[in-house]
């Protein structure tokens, strides 16, 4: 009963790479990536959750004669950080699933 106890061995190996791609995905959740937009004006930080934790906007920027500016760097610099978390979370958890053909994972 040789398949048996390959069978076993790779069902440990499936438990260990859970585990690990859970511990993976709660670390993400305690980054921090920042976006900028507006020659710095304006940050965005977000977790690699993907919730925002904070803005931060230059005084200057809030002009209520020009709200479109601010709603557009803001648009901008939330996207970017976005981006950053997206990407650093693809090579992280990619790592689990590389040469896997799984539907449905990452």
């Amino acid at each position: 009963m040789r398949g048996g106890g390959n069978m076993q061995g790779m069902m440990k190996q499936m438990q260990k790479m859970q585990k690990q791609m859970a511990e993976a995905q709660e670390e993400l959740g305690t980054l921090k990536f920042e976006g900028t937009a507006g020659g710095g004006m304006a940050k965005v930080t977000v977790s690699g959750h993907k919730e925002v934790l904070d803005i931060v906007l230059d005084p200057a920027l809030v002009d209520p004669e020009d709200v479109e500016t601010l709603q557009d760097v803001l648009v901008i610099a939330t996207n970017e950080a976005f981006k950053k978390a997206e990407e650093h979370a693809n090579s992280t958890m990619g790592k689990f699933t590389k040469g896997l053909n799984i539907p449905g994972m990452f």
